[in-house]
């Protein structure tokens, strides 16, 4: 037997091993035992996400489960666990039908179907267990059987809250046959096999029945039972009864007629549906609904639907806002995808992660805050006197900031275009800029993008073409400049020493002759300005940066060179310039000499060994930096 015929068959018996029956005077005795078999469907699926385990931060809680489900939700995630945990304590939320609102593409599905598969992992494990009655059609819970007046006495002495009745089909059975006739089995909630896990997707408009979602009359069986009204007569395989002790999946849900909201509004209220010929059926499920923006907007600015809207617990998903974790949703894309042998270069998902935030954000009230430095800020980029509360009051602006843009499918349809137009096994940045301005150019994004034309569009493609230029720039210079964060700190620290000795108006021991000097402003100005720090502002700045070092000193921790991002930009340029002359003779020349051309196999190893290159961009890389080396020394000289 191979080793995975082995563990297939090892996963077989221990599905098997779960199953249990029994009578129901041994299930009366497990619930005593223990209490939390009998949980209801909220309770079980809040307590089912805590069983992966909570961390709290400053920001609050962080729920385990979701962090390999979704990236950046944190403020709609801890809504929804809101929501499950009031609900699994009974309270008045459980009455309302979860409602998730986002734009296409910003997780809704995903996490409805991590939930799916999270409520059927967990009726697999000891702390999970549920159990159902023997053929009951809709697995209902078994302490059903026991009658409203006996309740109260049975409630305190197995420490349970008994909640519903029979089923039609059960409660025949017991009113023919009495108690004894039950047996009661543990419960694998499985959607594939149809028991506790419903899904509803509304199709084409003449096709909707009610019976999809609450079941039919089996004609076949009306002869045999001589009663339309006879339990036995009816199917109870709607989707509502399929996911009952489970989760509804409803999607699309303001695209149904209102025949159907109504359905599972009345089953979120009351935990009852009405069934055609039959009394009221008791349903225990968790119903989560979602829904687009513009359909959302669209519902809430119907008054005939005012009352519906305050029957449902909305939770906005919005795209993620930070360019890091939008590319983590790239990367985690890319991965479950068939890229196959195709390298993605440096840099790339970086900057089409860039663009996609940009088209989401909306503009500062302070005009000075353009959505580029806004997406930095939001990044945890601290520049010039901004803080934390300051970046807390920008979001403020617009709560619901990230509902409009691109979404992460229209990256992944840009990069496969750029996938399909490489002829190497690999595509690039400069790849993906030429097919980004491709779908501009042929307005693919405008719908995607109500309110910013080709000319925002084509805004934010500079943009990231100017930051390409920069991270291409230092990747070719750390390269070329050998053991580049040691070169940096050694610059960093000649940098503090200076700035240090002439805040406290001291001198400082020249480095060979140890003669004490003043400090050296000349050399504290060509760091500075680089990065555009004025005469009037120079001070500020050393300042801002000897409290930043001093801060870190105080914690045992050491400013590095790339600790401040402006220090660092500065620091970056400085070997950059100091480097330049080399590059420049050894990257714009079409004939190097064989010293050079020793040189520039050097870089590119590096690129390779250090920099995530492939042999492919690495020579791109090194092209292109030539290129816009030459076209300064052009712009220089004309």
């Amino acid at each position: 037997m191979t080793d995975w015929l082995k563990k297939l068959q090892e996963e077989y018996e221990n599905t098997q091993a779960l199953r249990w029956t029994g009578t129901l005077d041994e299930y009366f005795q497990r619930v005593k035992a223990n209490p939390h078999i009998a949980r209801l469907a909220h309770e079980r699926l809040y307590h089912a996400v805590l069983a992966h385990g909570v961390t709290n931060t400053p920001d609050g809680p962080r729920y385990r489960f979701f962090e390999s489900v979704l990236i950046g939700e944190d403020v709609p995630l801890r809504l929804v666990m809101e929501y499950l945990s009031g609900a699994a304590e009974g309270l008045d939320v459980r009455r309302r039908i979860l409602l998730l609102i986002g734009p296409p593409g910003s997780g809704k599905s995903t996490l409805v179907a991590a939930f799916k598969r999270l409520v059927a992992d967990y009726s697999r494990t000891e702390e999970g267990a549920l159990y159902g009655i023997v053929d009951c059609p809709i697995h209902e819970e078994p302490l059903h059987l026991v009658p409203w007046h006996l309740r109260p006495e049975m409630e305190a002495d197995l420490g349970v809250k008994i909640e519903g009745s029979l089923c039609p089909r059960c409660q025949q059975r017991y009113d023919q046959e009495g108690p004894d006739a039950f047996r009661v089995e543990r419960l694998i909630l499985s959607e594939e096999q149809r028991v506790g896990i419903g899904t509803f997707v509304p199709g084409n408009e003449k096709d909707l029945s009610l019976d999809h979602l609450v079941g039919s009359l089996d004609f076949s069986k009306i002869a045999e039972y001589g009663s339309e009204s006879d339990p036995r007569a009816f199917r109870f395989d709607g989707e509502l009864e399929v996911a009952n002790r489970g989760l509804m999946e409803q999607a699309e849900w303001l695209k149904l007629p209102q025949t159907y909201q109504y359905e599972l509004l009345s089953l979120a209220m009351e935990r009852q549906i009405k069934l055609p010929r039959y009394a009221m059926l008791y349903l225990d499920e968790v119903v989560i609904a979602h829904a687009n923006v513009h359909e959302y907007q669209q519902w809430v600015a119907d008054k005939a639907n005012e009352a519906m809207a305050n029957r449902v617990f909305v939770v906005h998903m919005p795209y993620v806002l930070k360019v890091r974790d939008e590319r983590a949703i790239y990367e985690r894309m890319l991965a479950q995808g068939a890229v196959g042998s195709t390298h993605v270069a440096p840099h790339l998902l970086t900057l089409a992660a860039r663009f996609a935030v940009l088209t989401r954000l909306e503009p500062a009230r302070d005009r000075s805050i353009d959505l580029l430095l806004k997406s930095r800020l939001y990044d945890g980029e601290r520049i010039g006197d901004v803080t934390d509360a300051s970046v807390r009051a920008l979001k403020e602006e617009h709560p619901h900031e990230g509902l409009t843009g691109l979404s992460p499918r229209d990256t992944m349809n840009v990069l496969t275009h750029a996938l399909g137009e490489s002829t190497v096994p690999c595509v690039t940045p400069i790849d993906y800029l030429r097919a980004l301005k491709d779908w501009i150019d042929h307005e693919r994004f405008l719908r995607a993008v109500p309110g910013k034309g080709m000319e925002q569009l084509n805004q934010y493609r500079l943009w990231i073409r100017e930051e390409f230029d920069d991270l291409v720039r230092q990747d070719v210079q750390k390269a070329f400049v050998h053991a580049f964060d040691s070169a940096a700190n050694t610059l960093l620290d000649a940098y503090l020493t200076h700035a240090e000795a002439w805040g406290l108006k001291e001198q400082v021991p020249d480095p060979v002759t140890g003669e004490l000097r003043d400090p050296d402003t000349q050399f504290l100005r060509q760091i500075e300005e680089l990065i555009g720090v004025s005469d009037v502002a120079a001070s500020a700045f050393r300042e801002e940066i000897l409290r930043r070092a001093g801060a870190l000193a105080r914690r045992g921790e050491r400013l590095r060179w790339d600790t401040h991002p402006r220090l660092k930009e500065a620091l970056s340029r400085k070997l950059f310039s100091d480097a330049q002359q080399v590059m420049a003779g050894t990257l714009t020349t079409k004939t190097p000499d064989p010293e050079q051309a020793q040189k520039l196999q050097e870089v590119k190893q590096r690129l390779i060994d250090e920099a995530g290159y492939c042999s492919h961009c690495a020579n791109a890389a090194l092209e292109y930096v030539g290129w816009l080396i030459q076209r300064r020394q052009d712009g220089a000289n004309s």
